[in-house]
């Protein structure tokens, strides 16, 4: 039985830069999908106070995919990238379904 998971990732990108995160994601996204890794989807969201935080709703097959995900040459790849553009680190929350 396959247990779907939904990871939420929050960044702060630095000022001037949001077009250019929301243009990486677009690539990102499209990539993750083609990959056939384990990942089912993801959505950009903008936080309406404060534009320049965003949040990364991602559903994957298992936490163990996300989890080969993160420690991919893909992922390590983006993630620098993403050191020029970000304030901070990220901040990421997985979620599971509940047993009931």
């Amino acid at each position: 039985m396959i247990i779907m998971i939904n990871v939420g990732m929050y960044y702060k990108v630095k000022a001037g830069h949001e077009k250019e995160f929301e243009s990486i994601f677009e690539k990102v996204l499209t990539t993750l999908k083609e990959a056939e890794i384990g990942f089912k989807n993801g959505r950009l969201y903008r936080d309406v106070k404060t534009p320049s935080e965003y949040l990364i709703y991602t559903e994957w097959d298992s936490i163990e995919k996300f989890r080969a995900f993160m420690q991919s040459n893909n992922y390590k790849s983006t993630v620098e990238h993403g050191r020029t553009i970000i304030e901070g680190r990220p901040k990421h929350i997985i979620l599971t379904p509940s047993s009931e």
